[in-house]
């Protein structure tokens, strides 16, 4: 990998060699003159020049013409494609001068944009606005922007137009601990919230010494401090935090996440479109389409591509300069993303479920209250949930006993036949221990048509050896086969061995080993050997399927260092299908063993019986860290009837 240094361009648009102004403007006016206009040269022209260029083809057009070039393009294009050109054509700081009106006058005030524009400058940047607002507009930026907003979110954005951010280098340790600790207790620790001290903090420290900030607050508190923001503040004031903070960690980052939300869904937002397009293709347009790549998993070329069309969508595809499904180029920020999450992982958060074992327990009156519920007509499914939900997995396998005891009769049958669809998965789900529910969720996954193979990676990439030794035996007692030869028999290849490798539950339970992880290391990084016995896959199973987690953390660490990116885009870049998504989970799990990642419809279910007292507390904040809803809302709005009451008691609370 190539390491990117200070001072290294990384917009798309480049100066064109043997630019002529007067040629250009020239070209410009015969693609406009008589009827209808040859919108392809306009295109083609425009968006091969810099920004600077432009600039100049507007003055020569006005010598040359008399007529102003801007105003001409208005005339002769339309809708989007008119937008996009006339945006190019503003140098930055008026094109964010025009950004910023429209957004404040007219009905109704478009935040996004404010905080998009704000959060994300640099000082010059926000100095180079201000004064073409004052010089196109006539007005004062800031008299306006108070005029439109209110409360915290004015103070906040009256902060970031002084364009006063630090931005020495040099960073005091103490001064780091201090202001993650004065965050702490502004916002935590406080029975309502000091907003002035986040604003304060956040407003005016060096990027660098924020960053640090953050991994100190994620030491103390727990969290990162993106989650404490959306905790303890609200409305556009939170929405701007998070965004200022998002460019602190990675500019890039928030762009491309930006523009992930422009296109992804319904209908493309595409004022966002352009407005970034334009604005990021002379500064890090790069950067942006490394991260897009890595995080969303297609080129930003890509989605343009499926998202919009005509010579709006060739404008877009030349601004984004490239398809990064077909080269791979990477970028330092890759490390620093990475190196995040290790960070993230290395700091011990303390793992809580949601279901607690029930105080004055009492197995007999349980079993009493489940039989009443399913005696006679009608079945109390209330009565069941309740019970059920409030009760740890062991208190469970006991009712099953006393049930049993009072009854003669099985309680699993009588559940059965009593509940039905999600509900009825659901309780069963409950009643059987973790490892047998594991055998069986990897059962339903081999047998039959077909093998979901994503069960298999999702079971057998997060579970530890104890686990592991746990589900084969159910497996065995509840099947009569092993775990073993049925996931032989039902998978092929390099992925057969890594579920073979991983059933045995043999994996390293020691420490890291420097030396050993550098070894690691470089056997993954080494494309060239050609030695088909010891194939890339072999490699990465050999070490990837063995070594304890703590040891992989190092191995991945080493591996950032020798590539400049991280394993897993090594992985999705050379390696297909089931095979990739097995390494990519053990990857994943060696950070964390949440399942967060595994989220859908079809794995609600499974997740909140097989966390809910391991850890499904931690998974709830981490739910909203990654789809910016919480867990609780998601079942209100996907569920319904009794299964949505039980998914809730387990669920355990509103974030």
């Amino acid at each position: 990998g190539c390491s990117v240094t200070q001072g290294v361009y990384r917009g798309s648009v480049k100066d064109f060699q043997g630019f002529d102004a007067n040629q250009d403007a020239e070209a410009l006016y015969n693609a406009m003159k008589g009827f209808g206009s040859d919108k392809e040269a306009i295109l083609d022209l425009i968006t091969s020049r810099s920004n600077k260029q432009r600039v100049e083809i507007c003055q020569a057009y006005k010598a040359l013409y008399g007529k102003d070039l801007i105003a001409d393009l208005k005339y002769e294009l339309t809708g989007k494609f008119e937008r996009l050109i006339v945006s190019l054509m503003r140098p930055p700081a008026y094109g964010d001068a025009k950004e910023i009106k429209d957004a404040i006058s007219g009905v109704g005030t478009d935040e996004k944009c404010l905080i998009e524009i704000l959060a994300s400058r640099t000082n010059q940047e926000i100095h180079d606005l201000v004064a073409a607002y004052k010089d196109a507009y006539e007005r004062d930026l800031e008299a306006d922007i108070v005029g439109d907003t209110s409360g915290h979110f004015k103070k906040m954005l009256v902060v970031l137009l002084q364009g006063a951010r630090e931005e020495d280098d040099v960073v005091s340790e103490d001064l780091v601990e201090q202001d993650a600790k004065d965050l702490l207790e502004a916002g935590e620790l406080k029975w309502g919230t000091d907003e002035a001290q986040f604003i304060y903090i956040l407003g005016r420290r060096s990027r660098q010494h924020l960053r640090l900030v953050f991994d100190e607050y994620m030491k103390i508190a727990g969290k990162p401090i993106e989650r404490s923001i959306r905790g303890e503040l609200s409305g556009d004031f939170e929405k701007l935090m998070l965004a200022v903070v998002k460019c602190i960690r990675s500019t890039a980052e928030y762009f491309a996440e930006r523009l992930y939300k422009a296109m992804k869904g319904l209908g493309t937002r595409d004022n966002t479109l352009i407005r970034i397009m334009v604005s990021r293709s002379e500064i890090d347009m790069l950067d942006i389409r490394e991260v897009f790549r890595t995080k969303y998993e297609k080129s930003l070329y890509n989605m343009i591509k499926e998202d919009t069309s005509g010579e709006y969508k060739k404008a877009l595809l030349k601004l984004c300069g490239g398809d990064d499904d077909a080269a791979g180029e990477f970028f330092p920020e890759a490390a620093q993303v990475a190196y995040r999450m290790w960070e993230l992982s290395a700091v011990k958060v303390e793992l809580r479920g949601t279901v607690q074992p029930a105080g004055d327990f009492n197995d007999d009156g349980d079993a009493q209250v489940l039989r009443k519920a399913m005696k006679g007509l009608g079945t109390d499914e209330g009565a069941i949930i309740e019970v059920l939900t409030k009760r740890s997995n062991a208190q469970r396998q006991q009712i099953l006993k006393a049930y049993k005891a009072h009854y003669g009769r099985d309680l699993m049958a009588d559940l059965k036949s009593e509940l039905s669809g999600s509900l009825a998965k659901l309780i069963l789900g409950l009643m059987l221990t973790p490892a047998q529910y594991d055998a069986k969720q990897l059962r339903k996954a081999v047998e039959g048509a077909g093998t979901d193979e994503s069960v298999l990676i999702e079971i057998m990439a997060t579970r530890n050896n104890q686990e592991i030794k746990a589900i084969n035996e159910a497996y065995q007692e509840a099947y009569h086969k092993s775990l073993e030869d049925d996931l032989s028999s039902d998978t092929s290849g390099h992925f057969k061995r890594i579920l073979v490798s991983l059933a045995l539950g043999n994996r390293d339970e020691g420490p890291e080993n420097a030396t050993q992880a550098h070894e690691d290391a470089k056997k993954l990084a080494d494309v060239s050997s050609n030695d088909s016995s010891d194939s890339l896959e072999t490699r990465f199973l050999s070490i990837l399927c063995t070594r304890s987690y703590p040891h992989l953390r190092r191995v991945f660490q080493e591996f950032i260092k020798m590539t400049n990116h991280d394993v897993e885009h090594a992985i999705k870049k050379r390696m297909s299908g089931d095979v990739r998504d097995a390494f990519v989970a053990i990857g994943q799990s060696s950070v964390s063993t949440s399942p967060c990642r595994f989220f859908n419809e079809r794995t609600l279910t499974r997740i909140m019986i097989s966390r809910s007292e391991i850890d499904l507390f931690n998974i709830r904040g981490e739910f909203i860290d990654l789809f910016d809803k919480s867990l609780h809302h998601m079942i209100e709005k996907d569920t319904s009837g009794d299964y949505r009451k039980a998914l809730l008691a387990l669920c355990g609370g509103e974030d």
